[in-house]
């Protein structure tokens, strides 16, 4: 437990130095975490509440750098946490959080919300108004989308584009940044996957420029990229040339007679001076202008808000997910307004980089603090946890398969045994019943 917490506390202290903006919320659920978040009643009255377990999982890099797992299957889960309300007014909005899928979630969220003005904690749930929700939702093989829904003047919208969420077993930071020019950027693991705008990427206002439907093209507009050429003239005779001429190698049978067989005739063949119909050659048009398009036009309908990337100000955030089968495990959550900073915890605390480890050390120069070091590693160490949990989990149900075999096989063998004493049983009572009346 020492070195575990004098790990996270080097990789703590070295990021706080790199923050330079304002870090509005920060949970890495170590102790006490449970003080500093409330879990809802929403939905346990009809027994249909899910409970939050404090664990790193199932198999982890550092099993006691832990996050708050989903427990119980076909559950609805809502917990919630208050913060120093703020306003992303004139300033830029991270918002990050790590997040580990470590069942076959077949069908369930693993998303985080923000909400504003006063939020009963006790009875947050699925009602609840959010001012914004970012996060991975599966359900089949269809769907595996990432939500992205921001909200406007009280009513939510989702973005327009389709965006898809990591399906693997393995730990993901998503990370959202919201800028004062109403640009966002979606990261997830430090690569950036989405990049846009609010007036283009949701439908919250009208669009700035829209297609002139009443433009039609002008009559003079020539949109002929090749026209054929006006100073090419037919050569003479052109069209006298025969599209077949008289085989000159065919020869008259020596047997032929013309008064038995008729007038010999060569056969005909196709001549190689005939051209077909004459037509001019193509040229570039002088006067071609393009395609015409419809001319797009300022909105009449359009009216800007400066503010349009301004949400309400915030002071909660919450999980509030339903899952079939639970085993999500939330950590690292991020409120800042300090991209840098959001990508620096990405990048020193669990090593973007989950296939090579010595790139850290390299970059980083911290060979010579061995704890540091480990910890930069956690995420090949989940990896490698993960696939080790994996040739169990595959040895196991090769095992319950070989015994289950075993078992069909010996319950077939008293089923042929027990016929065959039927089977013997029934000759002897016929035999029986014969002699009896032999006997008669």
């Amino acid at each position: 437990m020492g070195r575990a917490f004098l790990h996270r506390a080097l990789v703590l202290s070295s990021l706080l130095l790199l923050a330079s903006g304002e870090i509005f919320f920060e949970e890495r659920f170590d102790d006490g975490w449970e003080h500093r978040w409330v879990k809802s009643d929403w939905k346990r009255s009809q027994g249909q509440a899910g409970t939050f377990r404090h664990t790193a999982g199932t198999y982890s890099g550092d099993p006691d750098d832990k996050g708050i797992q989903t427990t119980g299957d076909a559950k609805h889960f809502a917990i919630s946490a208050k913060f120093s309300e703020f306003s992303n007014k004139n300033r830029t909005l991270v918002v990050q959080y790590s997040l580990k899928i470590e069942q076959d979630i077949e069908c369930g969220g693993a998303y985080i919300k923000l909400m504003s003005g006063h939020v009963n904690q006790k009875k947050f749930g699925g009602d609840t108004p959010y001012s914004f929700m970012f996060g991975p939702d599966i359900c089949g093989d269809q769907k595996k989308k990432l939500h992205l829904i921001l909200s406007y003047q009280g009513q939510n919208y989702p973005i327009k584009k389709d965006l898809k969420c990591e399906t693997d077993k393995l730990t993901h930071f998503y990370t959202f940044v919201l800028r004062p020019d109403a640009t966002y950027s979606i990261l997830i693991d430090n690569r950036e996957r989405e990049f846009g705008s609010m007036y283009t990427d949701w439908d919250i206002l009208p669009p700035r420029r829209i297609k002139d439907v009443n433009a039609k093209k002008p009559k003079d507009w020539d949109d002929r990229e090749y026209i054929e050429d006006p100073d090419q003239v037919k050569p003479e005779g052109y069209d006298s040339i025969p599209k077949e001429i008289p085989d000159p190698k065919d020869k008259k049978p020596e047997s032929w007679d013309d008064d038995d067989d008729g007038i010999w005739k060569p056969r005909m063949i196709p001549n190689p001076e005939y051209k077909g119909p004459w037509k001019r050659k193509k040229i570039k048009n002088p006067n071609y202008k393009g395609k015409w398009k419809t001319p797009w036009i300022d909105n009449p309908e359009f009216e800007d808000d400066p503010d349009l990337y301004v949400l309400k100000p915030l002071q909660y955030v919450g999980i509030e997910v339903w899952q079939v089968k639970a085993g999500s495990v939330f950590d690292n959550i991020l409120i800042c307004d300090d991209p840098d900073y959001a990508r620096h915890v990405v990048d020193e605390t669990f090593a973007a980089n989950k296939e090579v480890r010595t790139r850290y050390v390299v970059i980083h120069d911290v060979s010579h603090w061995e704890p540091f070091a480990q910890f930069i590693y956690v995420l090949q160490a989940e990896k490698e946890a993960f696939e080790g949990a994996e040739k169990k989990r595959k040895a196991r149900e090769e095992e319950e398969a070989r015994r289950a075999r075993e078992e069909g096989e010996r319950r077939r063998r008293e089923r042929d045994r027990d016929r065959g004493r039927d089977r013997y049983r029934d000759r002897y009572k016929r035999h029986r019943h014969y002699d009896y009346h032999d006997e008669l």
